[in-house]
């Protein structure tokens, strides 16, 4: 949650024409994935888990394009952009483990 928190904070000073599309999608996306995370987690099924975990790591992807974009049309500087970058590794590097672990569990290896 604290990556879509600071997404939030990214995204706040872009131009207001940007305000229904790339502003409003790069949050939609940062929100999206602590939500498929807790969705999944609440299912009370590894399969579903793992499914819902899926959909956060593509949101995360997802995540990664925009700010890139974000940056490419200056709306932020590098160093803003590297730092949701930063963000966005350190949360896929465990979410890419849980979802091996659940990969083992499941057989599916």
């Amino acid at each position: 949650m604290t990556l879509a928190v600071d997404v939030y904070t990214f995204s706040k000073t872009f131009p207001d024409d940007e305000r229904f599309c790339l502003t409003q999608q790069i949050r939609r996306c940062a929100v999206s994935i602590p939500s498929n995370i807790a969705e999944g987690r609440g299912r009370g099924s590894d399969r579903d888990y793992r499914r819902f975990l899926h959909q956060a790591r593509g949101s995360l992807y997802e995540l990664e394009t925009h700010v890139a974009l974000a940056e490419l049309l200056g709306y932020k500087q590098s160093v803003d952009a590297a730092e949701i970058m930063k963000g966005i590794a350190e949360t896929v590097r465990p979410l890419n483990g849980l979802i091996a672990k659940l990969d083992r569990k499941l057989g599916d290896a």
